[in-house]
């Protein structure tokens, strides 16, 4: 049976709103929160990006949740150690509660520190390593190491959990669900993809796969449509736009040739509960373990009330 959770986004709300909503959601019955890590949000209009540790600290000091990072890049704009040691914090502030969502980035939140921006190879490389780094310093242990892309010098966590903290391995192709697979706790991806799930599983992956579902709830269907194509066009974009833009202009550049029914065809908008149950349905039937609901825009307590009331009955558990 899948597990329902709740999405907390980085991109368009506050710090104190983002633990607020958390509270929230955990009143409402949900058990498990996912919260995105980004530097700079995909657009201006979005208008957010806190410090996402700083978050999940006051998450784990005011709920019982647990909380996964969707997802955070260990890799260029954050050395693999430092991660580890904020994962390790938190994974003793939430009493075994933390799952530490990574993947291998975008330039958009990577490229501010003027380091260069890998291949997609190299960032998967990349990736590799820094998860190699991270177990090794969730041992306790004295750690050196000298890789292709990262070093560590005599370096110990004393703050180390007695279990490391899972980790879950985002990936939109085969060959990053067999890297998912390989090195990973789990598997995170966007899409209700049946095929990709059998191609994590066929690669040996035991852990869960985890999804997140983008919804826009309001009683005008034509607010909510008007809401989610001004806030979130860009998952709309072709190819690897996502990945290789730098700055949320050259988003929004790009994001003016996405028509408003591009974006709808895949956020269901409006009061329908059908419609939002539906589209997390989607996710269940191609064997996901956990799915995470996102609703764009400011009414959050009111969308939660919604789900438990009306969508939450129609899931296919």
């Amino acid at each position: 049976m899948a597990e329902i959770g709740y999405f907390l986004s980085s991109e368009e709300h506050g710090p104190a709103e983002l633990v607020s909503y958390a509270q929230q959601a955990e009143a409402c019955g949900f058990r498990c929160v996912m919260i995105s890590d980004h530097f700079h949000p995909w657009l201006d209009v979005q208008g957010q990006s806190p410090f996402v540790w700083s978050v999940i600290g006051g998450i784990a000091a005011t709920t019982g949740l647990r909380v996964t990072t969707g997802v955070t890049c260990p890799t260029v704009r954050i050395h693999p150690a430092i991660v580890a040691h904020a994962a390790a914090t938190l994974q003793l502030m939430l009493d075994g509660r933390f799952v530490l969502g990574v993947g291998s980035g975008e330039n958009l939140n990577e490229h501010i520190l003027g380091t260069a921006w890998p291949s997609v190879g190299i960032r998967l490389e990349m990736l590799e390593e820094a998860v190699e780094v991270m177990r090794k310093l969730w041992t306790g242990k004295m750690v050196n190491h000298r890789g292709r892309h990262f070093t560590v010098e005599n370096a110990r966590l004393y703050s180390c959990p007695p279990d490391a903290p899972p980790v879950v391995v985002s990936a939109f192709g085969p060959r990053a669900a067999d890297l998912a697979a390989r090195i990973g706790n789990g598997f995170v991806t966007l899409a209700p993809d049946a095929h990709l799930v059998r191609s994590y599983r066929e690669s040996g992956g035991t852990g869960p796969v985890l999804g997140l579902v983008k919804v826009s709830y309001d009683t005008d269907e034509a607010r909510a449509r008007a809401r989610a194509y001004k806030m979130w066009p860009t998952d709309s974009l072709p190819g690897q736009l996502n990945q290789e833009l730098a700055l949320p202009r050259h988003f929004e550049a790009a994001a003016s040739l996405v028509t408003e029914q591009a974006v709808v065809d895949s956020v269901p908008c409006g009061p329908d509960p059908a419609r939002h149950a539906d589209a997390i349905n989607r996710y269940i039937r191609a064997g996901f373990d956990e799915v995470y609901v996102n609703q764009i825009g400011p009414d959050q307590k009111e969308f939660l009330d919604f789900f438990v009331r009306e969508v939450s009955p129609m899931l296919e558990q």
